[in-house]
């Protein structure tokens, strides 16, 4: 592995309107979360049914701490952008991968 990286992984049950999510996510969070210090990669990924997956990447741990707190509060200021309450979280150290 090349250098270590960090990842943040969430998982949005019940989006009421996934389209209308994915598009403020796109103007208002990608924004804000690819300008924070140690951005790598982040994806906003529909799973069908209601369900809507973000993966967010960053150089290191604390840039990472940083951006979920961030990502949280921006959550909690726009529950009425569609997304639902229910969220489940996990975070991590990337053991291994492969990209460009």
């Amino acid at each position: 592995m090349k250098r270590k990286m960090y990842a943040t992984v969430r998982r949005y049950e019940g989006v009421l309107d996934p389209e209308d999510a994915a598009k403020k996510v796109d103007k208002i969070f990608v924004p804000l979360v690819s300008a924070l210090p140690g951005f790598v990669e982040y994806y906003w990924i529909s799973l069908g049914g209601g369900s809507m997956m973000s993966i967010t990447i960053f150089k290191t741990l604390s840039d990472a701490v940083v951006a979920n707190e961030k990502s949280r509060t921006w959550v909690n200021e726009h529950m009425n952008l569609g997304l639902a309450p229910s969220i489940r979280i996990e975070a991590g150290q990337i053991v291994a991968y492969k990209g460009t």
